[in-house]
């Protein structure tokens, strides 16, 4: 197995259980590389983001599979979508231009962190079937501000939803039931404009790699669902202490480098 091949395959096998938590799971893909001086999908890397679509396909796919239908509440899900619809089409190439840092992208993990506690304090006093349509562009304005690297979306969500004062795992299934069109839509507009770019072709030797890692990626999915569910009833600091973790490891090795 060829190097590329393997560093794919070891970040499929990550990006499954970051994709369930709250701890950015674009972030460690951009960040693991980095830090690591891998070839794949390194800051200069022009592979980053074939990468990234076919990671996120694979988690995706798996998620798709296994997800259990929520209760379907049209105007819910649709104050949730719009707002990181329009912010994807129309923000998202300036944010990947101006913020695709590993400054930046510590400085995301670290603010993400700190809603995460904050939101964590409110009282819980609400059940998602009390969610409305307000609550609904909360979700979809947190999933707007997770386009800036290291924020993830499923912490934004879920700190959105532990504001407007709903429990854990209520705020954990409002959070997985507005995220699924978004997952999708999401990265389908990246493969789009991946494949306008003129990625995700070529030689055997240069695809090998992605379906490694998609696959990679579903199976991790698949597994980390079975093992610990997609809802989040503990106290969520500790997620938050894993992101200071992590971007105090970007911000260490960039210091160091840049000496």
């Amino acid at each position: 197995m060829h190097r590329a091949e393997r560093e794919a395959l070891a970040l499929g096998l990550v990006h499954g259980p970051v994709e369930l938590v709250p701890v950015s799971s674009s972030g460690h893909v951009a960040a693991l590389p980095w830090l690591l001086g891998w070839e794949v999908a390194g800051w200069d890397g022009p592979r980053r983001k074939e990468l990234q679509v076919a990671l996120h396909g694979g988690s995706a796919a798996a998620l798709l599979l296994v997800a259990r239908p929520a209760r379907l509440r049209p105007a819910l899900l649709a104050a949730a979508f719009l707002p990181p619809a329009a912010a994807g089409l129309t923000l998202e190439r300036r944010i990947e231009e101006r913020l695709g840092t590993p400054s930046t992208l510590a400085i995301g993990l670290l603010l993400g962190g700190a809603a995460l506690v904050l939101a964590d304090r409110v009282p819980a006093t609400r059940s998602a079937d009390d969610a409305r349509i307000v609550d609904g562009l909360a979700l979809g304005l947190a999933q707007a501000a997770a386009l800036i690297p290291g924020v993830s979306r499923n912490g934004a969500t879920l700190a959105a939803a532990r504001a407007r004062g709903f429990d854990r795992p209520d705020a954990s299934r409002l959070s997985w039931e507005v995220a699924m069109p978004v997952l999708v839509g999401a990265n389908a507009l990246k493969g789009v404009r991946v494949a306008q770019a003129g990625a995700l072709t070529g030689s055997a030797q240069r695809l090998r790699p992605l379906a490694l890692g998609a696959g990679a990626a579903f199976a991790s999915t698949l597994a980390t669902v079975r093992a610990i569910g997609v809802e989040r009833r503990a106290p969520l600091w500790p997620w938050a202490a894993w992101r200071a973790g992590l971007a105090g490891a970007i911000l260490g090795v960039r210091h160091n480098r840049a000496r």
